[in-house]
Order: C-alpha cells, then sequence, then structure tokens
C-alpha cells in the first residue's frame, strides 16, 4: 500500500491522478488540513518514483499496516478534531484535554438537565448521554430512543454543551447525526464494519470506542474504514478491555491508550466510567489518563446512581464529578494543558 501526501488544491491532486493512470492505477483520496492523502494500491518502486518527483507532492509511503491513513508514521502530524464556528469551535486533540460527561442513559428531561447544567457549570466540554442502549440482558432498559435526541438537543439549547450518543445501526445514522454533534460507536459495535463506513459518512465527528477483547491494531484498523469515507474526524475512546480480573468491570489500558497516540496522529480519550465499572475508581483513573498526556476524558454522573436506569455503580454523584472536575482541571494546568473553560455554543437561556 502506498499513499501520497499532496498539498492542498486540485493543481497537484490532477497531477498525481493522471501520473497513476499511466500506470493504471487509481487512488482513494482523504483530506487532513492543508493536505490530502491518496491511497494507492501498489507498493511499486517505479510508481513511488514517479509520484514523489510530481510538484505539490510533499511525501510518499509504502506501508503494510491495515491503516495507513490513521497512521502517524504515515500522516505525521496530529489531527485536531474541530466543530461548531467561531467562538464555539470545539477542538479534541489540541492542546486542551476535553471534559465530556453525562448519565448513560437520558430517563427523562429534569434529571438529564440538571446534569446538563452541573457539566457546563463544573467546565465540561460536552454533553454524552445515551439514547439507543445496547444491554446485555434483554430485559434491561434500552434507552428512550428518538425522544432521548429531543431531550439532548433540549440540553444543548439550555446549557451551550455539545452532544455525543451512541448510534448502533447503519440505518439510525441520518437520525442520530440531525440531533448529536458526534456520532459514538459503542465497544460492542467496534467492527460492525456497515456501520462504521455510514457513520463515516454522516458529516459528524466519529467516536470510536475500542471494543473489550480488540486489539490495538484491530481498533487503528477499524478506525481506517471511517477515514476510507473521507470523513478525517475520528477520536478514539478506550473503555476497558477484558481480562482475568473480576474486582473491577474491566481493565483500564492505559498503556495501549498511550500506544495509541504514539502510532496514529488521532485524538486519544479515556472512559474509566465503563472500565472500572466503580464510581470509586473513576476520578483516579480519569487523573492518570489526563496525566499520561492523553486528549480527554468521558465519564458518566447521574443525579441518583442508586437509582439510575442503567451503570449506576459506575456515575458519579453531583458532588463526586464536581471534586474530580476541580482535579482534573489542576492537573491539567500542571501539566501546561489547561481545560478550556469557554462557551462553546450560544445558550438560548
Amino acid at each position: 500500500m502506498m499513499v501520497a501526501l499532496v498539498q492542498a488544491g486540485t493543481a497537484a491532486t490532477s497531477r498525481v491522478t493522471a501520473a497513476l493512470q499511466g500506470f493504471g492505477l487509481a487512488a482513494r483520496s482523504v483530506r487532513f488540513g492543508e493536505r490530502t492523502a491518496m491511497i494507492i494500491d501498489t507498493d511499486s518502486p517505479d510508481v513511488q518514483e514517479a509520484v514523489a518527483g510530481i510538484d505539490g507532492v510533499e511525501k510518499v509511503s509504502v506501508t503494510r499496516d491495515s491503516y495507513p491513513l490513521a497512521s502517524r508514521a504515515v500522516i505525521g502530524h496530529d489531527t485536531v478534531v474541530r466543530f461548531g464556528t467561531g467562538a464555539a469551535t470545539v477542538e479534541i486533540g489540541g492542546k486542551s484535554p476535553v471534559l465530556i460527561a453525562g448519565p448513560c442513559s437520558v430517563e427523562n428531561e429534569d434529571m438529564l438537565l440538571s446534569t446538563a447544567r452541573l457539566v457546563a457549570d463544573t467546565g465540561g466540554t460536552m454533553l454524552r448521554g445515551g439514547a439507543f442502549k445496547p444491554r446485555t440482558s434483554p430485559y434491561s432498559f434500552q434507552g428512550l430512543g428518538v425522544k432521548a435526541l429531543e431531550l439532548l438537543a433540549l440540553a444543548r439549547q439550555k446549557t451551550g454543551l455539545p452532544v455525543v450518543t451512541e448510534v448502533m445501526t447503519p440505518e439510525q445514522v441520518p437520525l442520530v447525526a440531525r440531533y448529536a454533534d458526534i456520532l459514538q460507536i459503542g465497544a460492542r459495535n467496534m467492527q460492525n464494519f456497515p456501520l462504521l463506513q455510514e457513520a463515516g459518512q454522516a458529516g459528524r465527528p466519529v467516536l470510536l470506542k475500542r471494543g473489550p477483547g480488540a486489539t490495538v491494531q484491530e481498533w487503528l484498523s477499524a478506525a481506517e474504514y471511517v477515514l476510507l469515507q473521507g470523513n478525517p474526524q475520528v477520536i478514539l475512546c478506550e473503555r476497558g478491555i477484558r481480562t482475568f480480573e473480576t474486582s473491577t468491570r474491566h481493565t483500564l489500558d492505559l498503556s495501549s491508550a498511550v500506544l495509541a497516540k504514539e502510532l496514529s496522529h488521532l485524538p486519544v480519550i479515556v472512559d474509566p466510567s465503563h472500565a472500572t465499572g466503580r464510581r470509586d475508581l473513576v476520578p483516579a483513573m480519569a487523573v492518570a489518563a489526563i496525566a499520561a498526556g492523553l486528549d480527554g476524558v468521558m465519564v458518566e454522573v447521574h443525579p441518583d446512581p442508586d437509582r439510575a436506569l442503567s451503570d449506576g455503580p459506575q456515575s458519579l454523584t453531583f458532588e463526586s464529578f464536581a471534586r474530580m472536575a476541580q482535579t482534573l482541571a489542576r492537573v491539567a494546568e500542571a501539566a501546561g494543558r489547561p481545560l478550556e473553560k469557554k462557551p462553546l455554543f450560544a445558550a438560548a437561556s
């Protein structure tokens, strides 16, 4: 596999395309900021030499990785996921780590709005909340569906927090994309390739959780499915892997999260709520993720966790979340990466 990084603009891309046609080859292109990555299905030295000599081509790489578009060695610079406009622009993967928080499931308007206000008041960057909930038991609460999406949109309007929520099937993508700022692909769906492809075409950033039994290479290869649709806005989320340990829900694999950031140019965040399954462990693991240089954390918080309809044991109380947010801010400041606290979107009231 060969990847050519081409300067922005159609002239250089056209010259590369014409050269490839001379070899009987075609390329697929993805725009990364000011450059375009052109994927060429060959490792021919002749093609490499010809393409590298074209005006406007910055770099040509030959790789055997299954994730060339996600590879730092190929792309060579950090990708910052940006959305919103002007003063309302949100950045994930920039200098400042992000704090994403909210309930596991949207249960009703009062609980969601009270939680959203807490997240906004304590310096949170985004609101998370499940609308369609994949559960181990078919008898467990499955989410409010479209009603939950409407409530998430209301919370964004009231607090100014952008929204991330999970999409479970390819058919749901257009619906969820109408309400959410970021589409989440859950751990169970990490290798649901039709869903990855559809999400990649939705015009929204995609937050991709690592499956509990997935290797780092499999995780990055899953991201490649989204990138190959022409969508460079992918965020990786480590949420714990299944090991022999039974005292926690999963094992938070911080080492692999850091490795993913070394191997890939994509932003990497951590979900310590799903990883540990215990609210008493969440703050320490969140702090560890920021101290390790990762790009943010996503945690669950609920006004009354013991009565939550899903994942209560791992959800922080309002008080413990506020304390954690303060600690994260201090750690981020000490690391020279202060949490972003400016208003993100203009709230209605």
